[in-house]
């Protein structure tokens, strides 16, 4: 009783609501409530071959399998979540979403033999600013669940650019060739890698890295996001 007394008492100081409906029927470790979890968009073909982003990706950058966790769309729950961790300074949100993604992993035999998990760097302005990366925050909270070593220091954006966010197909493009650089190839030579992202739209960000890593040695890659954007 005593246990239940101090949880209400906390609820009421520090309130823990639902981020979609408001509901504050949920788990102190959760984000969604159950509705709400279950209601996310999820794609359903993390497990499939030839599903839509490995699609996008053919004849742009060499892949053994990709896959993202959830359908991303304007306005949509999933953006609410991803605005919650890049511009609100919710890292444990990041560790949520992650963790969410990590679940599915855990039940895709596709992946099984991924060794290490990599995230797409962040503009060193940007990083700077925020804090964090967000992609590593998605990346700790998959090796949470799904356990892969993390490797944060193998490849660098070496040159900044301006975000991508309001950028048409093509200037997205030209925004990232030749941005990124490995740093640490003796870390990947051989390795079959997974480059995590938040949320793939054009996909030109996971092209420029991707290809960059492919350089590699022995290298496999697969690329794995949270949220696929349908253009």
């Amino acid at each position: 009783m005593l246990k239940s007394l101090l949880s209400d008492l906390l609820h009421l100081i520090y309130p823990h609501n639902c981020e979609g409906c408001g509901s504050d029927t949920l788990n102190q470790d959760s984000f969604l409530c159950t509705k709400c979890l279950y209601q996310l968009p999820h794609t359903g073909f993390i497990e499939n071959a030839d599903n839509p982003l490995e699609r996008k990706l053919y004849g742009r950058l060499k892949v053994q399998h990709a896959g993202a966790g959830f359908y991303f769309s304007k306005d949509g729950l999933l953006q609410h979540l991803i605005a919650q961790l890049k511009y609100k300074n919710n890292k444990a949100m990041g560790l949520y979403l992650g963790k969410l993604l990590g679940y599915q992993l855990m039940d895709c035999k596709r992946f099984d033999t991924v060794e290490l998990l990599i995230p797409l760097p962040l503009n060193r302005k940007k990083e700077n600013k925020r804090g964090y990366n967000q992609s590593e925050l998605i990346c700790q909270g998959i090796a949470s669940v799904w356990e892969r070593p993390i490797v944060t220091d193998a490849i660098s954006r070496v040159i900044n650019t301006a975000t991508q966010t309001k950028k048409n197909r093509s200037d997205r493009w030209e925004n990232v060739d030749g941005v990124f650089a490995v740093t640490n190839a003796e870390k990947l030579i051989g390795k079959h890698i997974a480059l995590i992202d938040d949320i793939i739209t054009t996909g030109a960000s996971i092209d420029a890295c991707g290809n960059e890593l492919l350089k590699v040695s022995g290298i496999k890659l697969s690329v794995i996001s949270v949220g696929y954007a349908m253009l």
